[in-house]
């Protein structure tokens, strides 16, 4: 796989930065002044539910929209003012693949080559390569239309690489693949990453997929950054365990009463027909929750302790569900 990347590594700028970034269709802001800094070789999460702005954040850091008022710069170039620049110098894999289905995978990774103006040389070179890094095999040379959909996934994600991109930029690339394509596609950011150093910004609806792969998560809810970081130190903000009471939706704000009386609960919400409490020591503390919503004759379902998760996260910055956003 030598010469699939060779880049310089001394500018240290970031790779991605916005500010006071926004971008409005007519009186919706679907971006509302985001600022964020990506550092070169970095994976960050962009996590938020549909309609939280992920996807028109990312089109207008690969230039495909331009901002309402704010600026960015990715690999060094403002989007808007050197969008060309930018364009050379990026991979985009969108939530839908453009793929011509009357093409074999091969012509394909060879057209991108030529509009990109390598040689034939190159371009015979970037497709080996890159047939070596996406688990495409003999299918290459089948009609793209045959293909599965973690199939066109991944030959979509060879095409964003055929020119040696500085920045990866991929939007929601597993969404609607099995747990297997899934799984091949994490195998292949994770390569990209770690052993060629390139950049990428990830965004998705997935928690394990930002909790596996992103080095730092951003999460977006209503086109605003909301919550930043790693995500060890995200779950750990809302505490070291988690206590989750399932009960019926209209006894919730009965239970949750119940319960943030108690020492040992720092913080109690409530999602839907389940009652979410942090707590520092989740085996001390279970007992006491325990025995409290006994003695108040309250019907629980069912009691459960376990670590934070990004959703946990997500509910007590925004008050709903990730998932549940999604959906």
């Amino acid at each position: 796989m030598s010469g699939l990347m060779q880049r310089a590594t001394t500018d240290r700028q970031p790779a991605i930065r916005s500010s006071a970034l926004v971008r409005r269709f007519g009186d919706n802001e679907a971006v509302a002044g985001v600022d964020l800094e990506v550092q070169a070789g970095e994976i960050y999460g962009f996590l938020g539910p549909n309609g939280a702005g992920k996807s028109t954040m990312v089109r207008m850091l690969t230039t495909l929209l331009k901002p309402t008022s704010g600026t960015a710069h990715v690999a060094g170039y403002d989007v808007a003012a050197d969008a060309d620049q930018v364009r050379l110098r990026i991979g985009v894999a969108l939530q839908e693949a453009a793929l011509d289905g009357k093409q074999t995978g091969r012509e394909l990774l060879d057209l991108q080559g030529r509009l990109y103006g390598l040689s034939r040389t190159e371009r015979l070179r970037r497709v080996k390569e890159l047939l070596e890094l996406v688990s495409i095999g003999d299918a290459i040379d089948r009609r793209i239309n045959t293909y599965s959909g973690g199939m066109k996934r991944r030959l979509d994600l060879a095409a964003s690489l055929v020119h040696q991109p500085e920045v990866l930029f991929l939007d929601e690339p597993t969404t609607g693949l099995d747990p297997t394509s899934r799984a091949a596609v994490w195998a292949e950011v994770r390569y990209l990453n770690e052993q060629l150093g390139m950049t990428i910004f990830l965004t998705t609806q997935y928690l394990e997929e930002a909790d596996a792969l992103a080095d730092r998560v951003g999460i977006i809810a209503q086109g605003k950054l909301v919550a930043e970081g790693t995500p060890a130190a995200l779950k750990r903000s809302i505490g070291s365990d988690v206590i989750v009471a399932k009960v019926a939706a209209a006894h919730a704000a009965s239970v949750a009463a119940v319960v943030e009386r108690l020492a040992e609960v720092d913080r109690v919400e409530i999602a839907g027909d389940e009652v979410v409490m942090s707590v520092d020591r989740g085996a001390a503390a279970i007992s006491p929750v325990a025995v409290a919503l006994a003695e108040a004759g309250v019907t629980v379902e069912g009691l459960t302790l376990r670590t934070p998760t990004l959703d946990d996260v997500f509910l007590h910055i925004t008050g709903g569900r990730l998932q549940e956003d999604a959906a």
